[in-house]
């Protein structure tokens, strides 16, 4: 039976080869080929992978000239397999070459930089998941170097040399000291080919531009006009005074001079890193004296006379202190020495006052002479009023005061809201006598020490300072509106009513 069998199958092979060799693309020998394949599907085979290589190599000259490069690969979807097969139609490397040209781009050696996102919130506070970019490099000092150069763009490049050499000064009596600089962000480095049809970084200038502002387009300009200060053009650009320096490293400071026909830029910041910067302060900071008034039953009721010269103290504060991208973002006072106490001042007025007093919370109510009182126990303000990366930053960040610790109402007034609100936490809203609206954020949770209706005196007590919110450390976001905030009224400077 088996003898049957293999002579038939000896028959039809006999019978079927003479047909299979009529064919141009069969041949009755195997060869050695290499297949093709773009993008998953076969295009066609070629005598020899290398040969095909250095064609691409060859014909790619204008790469190389633009990137410096030596030479010049397939494109990342194309594949080369060996194979052995009977077929013997054979395509040139030119017409595999004119295929693949204008279809996927041609790569290079260099290195895929992945940049992870960070969190953020919606307008609603839903979390929004950091989204992971690729960056594009052939050196990667070309990286590093853009990545150092972002980061003294927010830290002093005098402040950032001591940290990186370890030869900061010791503080003695008061101080910075640096103690980290890092990158938030997840990033991790590859060597791979990359297509050169990507944005390819070839110079720290001009990855380090992208890192800060998110483009490497030209950014707006502004001609200096007569009278023109930093600070009104950042701000009436909606820009911070920061952004503006950054923008234009040429100038000093905030206090620089312009000149009329000078081109500044206005560069909105976007970083695409996170540079962290921990710092421990010391520094001394001056105390307000309390006012003691004294009644004088026997004079008119507009008499008022000083009878003691109010002093100020001063405080030795300790702070740790976190920045992000130049902006604080954490401040935690871990001491304060008290080196000279305050003299009160002492008034002496013709008519009785009456007098309040409440309690909850601990700390007491700083006295000032503007048209508010202060609202909180500690004077640092870790973040001003002003324009910041595009966004208005309607209040002023008051910080390091300590969890739980008292906010008083700025002046006399009746309490509009109490509530919670994703941004601003815990809060507070109070309209005034004067017709002006003062608000207080980011209250710590079942710290509120008043009700909607309330009317309430100025300097009393109205909640704690907590992190509710969107807040990043303990402080209390204080502002000051004309007109109810959010609902028709405009945000002022706070620091301006004192």
């Amino acid at each position: 039976m088996n003898k049957k069998i293999n002579g038939i199958l000896l028959f039809v092979i006999s019978l079927s080869l003479p047909f299979l060799t009529g064919f141009t693309n069969i041949s009755s020998t195997p060869k050695t080929v290499y297949r093709v394949y773009l993008k998953g599907e076969a295009i066609g085979a070629i005598k020899s992978k290398k040969s095909f290589e250095n064609y691409i190599d060859k014909k790619q000259e204008e790469i190389k000239k633009k990137y410096n490069v030596k030479k010049v690969y397939a494109p990342v979807d194309l594949d080369i397999v060996k194979e052995i097969t009977f077929e013997s139609t054979i395509k040139t490397n030119k017409e595999i070459y004119d295929e693949i040209k204008d279809i996927s781009p041609f790569t290079i050696n260099g290195y895929i930089i992945k940049i992870k996102g960070l969190d953020t919130k919606d307008s609603e506070g839903n979390v929004i998941k950091g989204q992971t970019q690729k960056i594009y490099v052939l050196d990667k000092s070309v990286f590093t170097s853009a990545i150092e150069k972002t980061a003294k763009s927010f830290i002093t490049s005098e402040a950032y040399e001591a940290y990186a050499n370890d030869t900061q000064k010791e503080i003695k009596d008061t101080g910075k000291i640096i103690e980290n600089i890092y990158i938030k962000n997840k990033i991790t480095i590859k060597k791979d080919k990359i297509p050169v049809d990507k944005t390819i970084y070839t110079t720290e200038e001009e990855l380090s531009k992208y890192l800060l502002f998110g483009t490497t387009e030209p950014q707006a300009t502004y001609i200096i006009q007569d009278g023109d200060t930093i600070s009104d053009v950042a701000f009436n650009n909606k820009i911070s005074v920061e952004e503006f320096l950054i923008a234009n490293p040429n100038l000093q400071g905030e206090n620089s001079l312009l000149s009329p026909g000078q081109v500044v830029t206005l560069g909105i910041l976007k970083p695409q890193v996170s540079v962290v910067e921990e710092d421990h302060i010391v520094k001394d900071e001056e105390q307000n004296f309390a006012t003691k008034t004294e009644e004088d039953p026997n004079q008119y009721t507009n008499y008022t006379v000083i009878k003691q010269e109010g002093i100020k103290g001063l405080n030795r504060v300790t702070q740790k202190v976190q920045k992000v991208n130049g902006e604080t973002v954490s401040l935690v006072g871990l001491s304060q020495e008290v080196l000279k106490e305050p003299v009160e001042e002492i008034i002496v007025k013709g008519t009785k006052q009456r007098s309040y007093s409440w309690s909850g919370g601990y700390g007491n109510l700083i006295i000032t002479k503007g048209m508010f009182g202060w609202p909180a126990t500690c004077s640092t303000v870790s973040s001003g009023f002003g324009w910041r990366w595009g966004v208005l930053h309607d209040g002023t960040d008051i910080a390091g005061c300590g969890y739980g610790s008292n906010i008083f109402a700025a002046e006399s007034g009746e309490v509009v809201t109490v509530g919670y609100k994703y941004d601003n936490g815990q809060y507070i809203t109070i309209r005034h006598d004067n017709g002006y609206y003062t608000m207080y954020a980011h209250l710590c949770s079942g710290c509120t020490y008043v009700k909607q209706g309330d009317r309430v005196q100025r300097g009393q007590p109205i909640g704690g300072m907590g992190q509710t919110g969107f807040a990043t450390g303990v402080h209390l976001h204080y502002a000051i509106w004309t007109g109810p905030p959010y609902a028709g009224g405009t945000a002022l400077n706070a620091m301006n009513f004192y």
